[in-house]
């Protein structure tokens, strides 16, 4: 089956970088999409960036745009999100999803397959 694999979660001051990585295994798979989510303590999953693997064409949530930019190497079989400027409302376990069901690449509800998440804490 297949597996989503986070890492590059940590602890980083306000202002600060960090980079995610998601990578799939498992065997030979195809997504449509893919896409990175946040839950913040007390709050539901809520979608911040997502990939059409296809066309590379990118969706972003409004509190992340222009703060953090999604990729992909398909390759590596490997996405990314590049956050920039955090802040403390940034902090959250942070999912990969693959696995599209309709069009609403920002909706936790649309999608098959998760990892298992990683935290980022800013402060």
């Amino acid at each position: 089956h297949v597996q989503l694999v986070e890492s590059g979660g940590g602890s980083v001051q306000v202002g600060g970088t960090l980079r995610l990585s998601c990578t799939a295994s498992g065997y030979t798979y195809s997504t449509n999409a893919l896409a990175w989510f946040r839950q913040r303590p007390g709050k539901s999953r809520e979608g911040i960036a997502a990939i059409d693997t296809q066309s590379g064409s990118t969706y972003y949530a409004g509190s992340v745009k222009l703060r953090f930019a999604i990729s992909l190497d398909s390759a590596k079989r490997t996405v990314y999100l590049d956050m920039n400027s955090l802040s403390p409302e940034d902090t959250a376990v942070h999912y990969c999803a693959a696995d599209l069901r309709s069009w609403y690449p920002l909706t936790a509800a649309e999608y098959n397959i998760w990892g298992q998440g990683t935290q980022v804490t800013v402060s």
